[in-house]
């Protein structure tokens, strides 16, 4: 059996197909920045070419989905859709115009799907953190094994913290100081004990490309690879002293699209470093869409079990 997922996101809209027959694999994965809750800040609503142009990229997800022959596609949405007012026409016109359901999904859910990633693929030792940092929101979820024990999502993410705080090009000391100070209060809420903290979304694998030299993007090269706290500090304080186009010239790991708001990404792994008393964090590829996989891989493996009874 073939799954296709679709995860609509706040920043990026992103695809994988998982074989779930005998086992579990990943067979093809693509992502794309769609920016989908670029000025939802400050409007309340999803932008017209936003909206048109993830319907594109979907389009040419459910095409990728056929070709493998696929027997499902889920199609999740998060953040954005959670909080624009008109999420309604984006999910009738998608619904409309290729027929395919989507469904927005809790912060709750969201964890719960990334630790079962993080979980099944990297299989951590003891009690672990995740921090799942998205376009609109983050995530962290701590426990163990397949068992996430608290889920905690702060309404905050790479593009309304960008909006928000980064108004220079390099951002200036006191911009990032202020977004510093405004992170520490949020995450000391949901600071935990735990043996390992992780790291999953598009900031903290593009750094960690970047450190280990992948280029170009294979995901199986970065997921479980390690950050010290030293290299995100260096990278924080490299990049933000560069301006967006010499971040992209100089380093082709980062997607021209991401160069404007991977600071703010940086910054809310060097703080949760530093407050969980974290010396590395690991790094995790698979998130969300692999979460959904691995669930429907379990239940279909209880129910092989239970018919073999």
């Amino acid at each position: 059996m073939k799954v296709a997922v679709i995860d609509i996101g706040s920043y990026s809209c992103r695809l994988s197909i998982g074989n779930i027959q005998d086992g579990l694999e990943i067979i093809y994965e693509e992502g794309n920045i769609t920016a989908l809750s670029e000025g939802v800040k400050s409007s309340g609503l999803l932008q017209k070419e936003k909206m048109e142009y993830t319907l594109g990229v979907l389009k040419d997800y459910i095409n990728k989905a056929k070709e493998f022959k696929v027997d499902s596609i889920v199609a999740v949405g998060t953040q954005a859709l959670r909080i624009a007012k008109n999420t309604q026409e984006f999910i009738s016109m998608v619904k409309e115009s290729l027929g395919l359901e989507v469904k927005v999904i809790s912060p709750e859910e969201e964890g719960r799907y990334a630790f079962l990633a993080v979980g099944y693929s990297l299989r951590p030792e003891g009690k672990f953190c995740i921090i799942d940092q998205g376009g609109g929101s983050t995530e962290y979820v701590c426990g163990q094994d397949l068992l996430p024990e608290k889920v905690a999502s702060l309404p905050f993410g790479i593009v309304n913290l960008t909006e928000e705080f980064i108004h220079n090009d390099p951002p200036l000391n006191y911009e990032l100081e202020s977004l510093k100070n405004f992170l520490d209060e949020q995450i000391k809420e949901v600071k935990e004990d735990c043996q390992t903290l992780v790291g999953l979304g598009g900031t903290i694998t593009t750094i960690a490309a970047i450190e280990y030299g992948v280029f170009p993007y294979k995901g199986h090269m970065v997921h479980g690879k390690r950050l010290s706290l030293d290299s995100v500090m260096f990278w924080l304080e490299t990049l933000s002293s560069m301006k967006e186009e010499q971040r992209i010239k100089s380093f082709p790991q980062i997607e021209p699209k991401r160069a404007k708001v991977i600071i703010p990404g940086i910054i809310i792994f060097y703080r949760s470093m530093v407050l969980f008393g974290k010396k590395e964090i690991l790094v995790s590829d698979w998130g969300l869409k692999e979460g959904i996989i691995v669930d429907e891989y379990l239940k279909r493996k209880k129910e092989k079990e239970k018919g073999g009874e």
